[in-house]
């Protein structure tokens, strides 16, 4: 994980995670009352829808609601984010694409002669993906709401490095 980058969990793997501690026959009533936090039209309704969410799944699903709560960082992390980027954000399929392909490749050679080669492969897996999408029509996100983002050029500190 990067310093300062925020982290968006899988809504659909939380969401698996949420269904395997209920009884079947509720699963659907829970599934669609989680699914309507996603649904807000912006970050303060979402929160809002939350919390909401929290305490009605207090009463008759106390352990969910805990889930809930102890994850909230991570399945709203997309809210800090321009909403034309929250459905890319709140899907992990792209890099779930890349870890499938890396295990792919993986196991075709099967046993490595050194962690340096399976690094190797791993990093050449990556650089064709980037190739892929670097020269691709279709962009995941749009040059228009990519600058809608702010930046911040923060000046980095380079340690020092005493010549021994």
């Amino acid at each position: 994980m990067f310093a300062g980058a925020s982290w968006q969990r899988c809504r659909v793997h939380f969401m698996r995670n949420v269904l395997s501690n209920v009884p079947k026959a509720s699963g659907p009533m829970v599934a669609s009352i989680i699914r309507t936090i996603f649904a807000q039209p912006d970050t303060e309704h979402v929160f809002a829808q939350f919390h909401e969410v929290v305490r009605m799944l207090t009463r008759s699903h106390p352990k969910i609601a805990e889930m809930l709560e102890s994850a909230k960082d991570d399945i709203l992390a997309f809210c800090g984010f321009p909403q034309q980027h929250w459905r890319q954000i709140w899907s992990t399929n792209p890099l779930e694409r890349v870890n499938k392909e890396i295990k792919r490749r993986t196991d075709v050679v099967g046993t490595f002669p050194s962690p340096a080669a399976l690094l190797r492969l791993a990093g050449h897996v990556l650089i064709e993906q980037h190739d892929e999408w670097d020269g691709a029509d279709r962009r995941y996100f749009s040059e228009h709401s990519m600058k809608l983002l702010t930046t911040t050029e923060e000046e980095v500190a380079i340690p020092e490095l005493n010549a021994a």
